[in-house]
């Protein structure tokens, strides 16, 4: 897939695309099932698939005040949507003020028109983008019609396999992490929540109890489960010829109450099994597998090394890690 940063980077000179619009945030099971609609209009026409997305969401900048937060950084969206295998181009407009105030059927002349030469235009049937959410399906089926593009208009995809036949959405993702369930956001996601972040020094707390932790320091607008201890993996490129590594991971979110009576922001801390490496400064990954339990507020220390060592061992039993000789 190639990544364009700019839009006088596309190709003018082919036969035109199917474009599809969006954030495609978490880039979930129900938008690779667009992205393949995609895809196979584009072959049957012979045309390039091309997704144009944005380097926010737009709500950062229209209403910051209560913008969702990501289930993926950018980094991680076009990773996502490059591995689906669907698309020949994806371009990343920058989303900023100027950005926001333009009229929709400026962005339907200069990116789908002039920039794509777009043959079909594949969105959700709820779309909305321009100034003041004035552009729709029903604009650009009016704009199509001059200029020579179909719309399709898409409603949510289903999931399938849940009996309530609820559907894949990045909201719906999101209120399940706001409540810990992160096996059910693994299911509509396609694979475990993931956030990235550098490893940082911390108070050494989790040493000192003979459970060493890598704290990662995730950016704010990136979307937590909530508060608690997960069953996970840290992944890490300290594998052979800088090849990544996934190691099973005890992971706490949460503002460590047994030491602390206010400690403002959670702390994610990952203690890898079986692991006595130096993670310090180091860009990683983890993953959330499966809840084992909320937050606690232990009368010891000695309780809570107990508990500690119990979670140890429950998430080495859904890891399947086996313990060292």
């Amino acid at each position: 897939m190639q990544i364009l940063r700019d839009l006088a980077e596309a190709d003018r000179a082919g036969a035109g695309a199917v474009v599809t619009i969006g954030v495609y945030d978490g880039v979930h099971r129900g938008h690779v099932e667009v992205l393949r609609l995609v895809r196979e209009l584009a072959d049957a026409r012979g045309l390039d698939a091309v997704c144009v997305t944005f380097d926010r969401h737009p709500a950062e900048v229209v209403r910051p005040e209560s913008a969702p937060k990501q289930l993926t950084t950018l980094e991680q969206r076009l990773e996502l949507l490059d591995a689906t295998g669907y698309l020949d181009t994806c371009l990343v407009l920058t989303f900023d003020e100027t950005r926001s105030k333009e009229p929709a059927e400026d962005f339907v002349r200069e990116v789908l028109v002039e920039g794509f030469r777009a043959r079909l235009v594949v969105v959700g049937a709820d779309f909305h983008f321009g100034h003041r959410r004035g552009g729709n399906v029903p604009l650009l089926e009016r704009m199509g019609a001059e200029f020579g593009f179909g719309v399709v208009g898409l409603g949510l995809v289903a999931a399938d396999e849940d009996p309530t036949g609820e559907p894949y959405s990045s909201t719906r993702i999101r209120e399940l992490l706001a409540i810990g369930e992160v096996a059910a956001a693994a299911r509509l996601l396609g694979r475990p929540h993931e956030v990235r972040g550098t490893v940082e020094i911390g108070d050494r707390r989790g040493r000192e109890l003979g459970y060493p932790t890598a704290n990662l320091a995730v950016p704010d607008r990136i979307c937590l489960p909530a508060d608690g201890v997960y069953a996970g993996t840290l992944v890490d490129g300290d594998g052979p010829d800088g090849k990544e590594v996934e190691r099973p991971a005890a992971v706490s979110l949460g503002t460590r109450p047994t030491f602390y009576a206010d400690a403002g922001a959670s702390l994610l801390e990952a203690y890898v099994l079986d692991f006595d490496g130096d993670l310090y400064g180091r860009y990683v990954k983890v993953r959330f597998l499966e809840r084992l339990r909320g937050q606690e507020r232990f009368e010891t220390v000695d309780v809570l090394v107990a508990q500690m060592a119990r979670d140890v061992d429950a998430t080495r039993a859904i890891v399947g890690a086996v313990p060292p000789n």
